[in-house]
């Protein structure tokens, strides 16, 4: 008995493990396809405690794994103590695990009061789950399945009809339809429908995928261009906020915009807080910077705090601002969706907690989503981690943005993986809308995304960067935007649905060992 939870153990980590090496920076992404497989082995005849521990182990594994960099977030740039930064690590990674030791937990109450093969509700579960942890306790949906197929061009396609949910559906349906062919070989029995059904699907996946990765092409093709350029300033965090370096951050988004400006772009960008100070008030800083659109002959876009004064109080901002080539304010958005303990503080009249980073303040959340407009289009922008939010993203588009803007400031990241799987979410924005995607970064990544999904161009992190390119302006909108996530919903309701009959349905008579 002991032996046999040992494996159970070793099992439950590697599943961990492999999930892990599916991510950036190691995008092994073919892993994933089989990541679960030891999970399911390692439930296998379980009880349904026992299996919410193995599940549970597999998750700490993962996001401690995927999630690492949130130490040198908060302690290396946000100056917590290093105890302190490790709690806020665990607590996080503990939270997010209970998803997967949830999903233990359910798979194995379902089989044992219902008798279904894994395959049958696994996906359903799985999907449910990762739509749950999208908007419980604000959201964090980082690191879904579905994601770490970003490189998979013809797989990915078919999030303008699933969203990203329906990539991590197939994947799990393909794990458990591995496991269920693997449980069977020692039976000499092999699960030819199930099998059948799993291929049928993810070839229609990747049918769909190279078919429309071509009619994309020959639509987009037919869609007006737009030049942007972008700037990349990296600005060391450390110095960031510091007064008496205000103007040399200045004179580097100066040089660089001249740099791109080269190129005649229409549309210049700067990244999230570009302007480490209140723009509107800096008196001394605001012809410096609107006397760059009127150089360079372009609009000029550009992340900076802002602030308003409601009923006696003042309330703070993290905003993007839009400036015509004749240095006129065209536009303000305010970011929808704050990083909660970075931007703000949750219940932060009741508790006595502060931010977790110089330059961070307690900031109000924007109230409508906003689109700015050029002379030959319309687009949104998402700051920071908004990008990875796909109903927020694609009510902008919905909204007739023909492109979206996302910009950062990853200095936080450090030397991570986190900008690059920060970058990788925004490749399944673009094709769950059909637009392309451009992305600048105070210090990575800053690239291009077109509507397919496919990397243009990729900077580099902790280095200058200023590249222009042609995008093309998209008018059509997809079933994912007009519609959303109808497809996690029906998932979702079909799991309650399967729930409800597991909970009425007397145990069958199966044997499994543990609680």
């Amino acid at each position: 008995m002991e032996a046999m939870k040992k494996k159970d153990i070793l099992l439950s980590l590697f599943s961990g493990i492999l999930l892990i090496l599916s991510f950036p920076n190691f995008n092994l992404e073919f892993l994933v396809w089989v990541a679960l497989v030891p999970l399911f082995f390692a439930i296998k005849e379980k009880g349904v405690f026992h299996s919410f521990q193995l599940g549970f182990l597999t998750g700490m594994i993962s996001f401690f794994g995927i999630l690492y960099w949130i130490i040198v977030a908060v302690h290396s740039y946000g100056n917590i103590p290093l105890v302190l930064s490790a709690l806020i690590l665990f607590l996080l990674v503990g939270y997010l695990s209970l998803y997967i030791g949830t999903f233990a937990y359910l798979t194995r109450f379902i089989q044992t009061r219902s008798g279904f093969q894994t395959m049958l509700f696994a996906p359903f579960l799985w999907v449910t789950l990762e739509y749950l942890r999208s908007f419980l306790l604000t959201g964090f949906p980082w690191a879904n399945l579905g994601y770490s197929q970003y490189l998979n061009l013809p797989f990915i396609q078919m999030a303008d009809i699933t969203g990203v949910y329906g990539l991590s559906f197939v994947i799990v349906l393909v794990n458990a339809t591995l496991f269920g062919v693997l449980q069977q070989r020692s039976k000499r029995v092999f699960p030819f429908k199930e099998a059948i059904v799993t291929a049928i699907i993810l070839l229609s996946f990747l049918v769909y995928g190279y078919l429309k990765m071509g009619s994309v092409d020959r639509k987009m093709i037919q869609n007006p261009p737009l030049k942007i350029g972008l700037v990349q300033g990296n600005i060391d965090q450390s110095i960031k906020w510091d007064k008496s370096f205000q103007l040399e951050t200045l004179k580097i988004y100066e040089k660089l915009s001249s740099k791109v400006a080269e190129e005649k772009p229409d549309l210049i960008i700067w990244p999230e807080t570009a302007t480490p100070f209140f723009f509107q008030d800096a008196k001394e800083y605001q012809p410096f910077v609107l006397d760059i659109p009127k150089k360079t002959g372009a609009f000029l876009l550009f992340g900076t705090p802002s602030y308003k004064i409601e009923r006696g109080k003042v309330h703070h901002y993290n905003s993007a601002l839009l400036v015509s080539p004749d240095g006129e304010l065209r536009g303000k958005y305010d970011k929808i969706h704050l990083v909660p303990y970075g931007e703000y503080v949750p219940l932060g009249e009741y508790i006595p907690l502060g931010s977790l980073g110089e330059g961070i303040g307690n900031f109000k959340p924007g109230k409508e989503i906003f689109n700015f407009t050029l002379p030959q289009s319309k687009f949104g922008v998402l700051i920071c981690f908004e990008i990875i939010f796909p109903d927020l993203c694609r009510r902008f588009v919905k909204r007739g943005a023909h492109f979206l803007v996302t910009i950062t400031n990853d200095a936080w990241f450090g030397r991570t993986s986190a900008p690059y799987q920060h970058f990788s979410m925004a490749t399944i924005r673009a094709v769950e809308n059909r637009v392309f995607v451009v992305r600048a970064a105070n210090t990575g990544i800053t690239g291009f995304i077109d509507s397919k999904g496919k990397i243009l161009n990729q900077g580099g992190i902790f280095t200058e960067e200023a590249m222009s390119r042609t995008i093309l302006l998209s008018k059509r909108k997809t079933f994912y935007t007009l519609y959303g996530d109808v497809f996690a919903w029906c998932v979702a309701t079909f799991s309650m649905l399967l729930l409800g009959y597991a909970l009425f349905k007397k145990s069958k008579n199966i044997k499994f060992k543990g609680k």
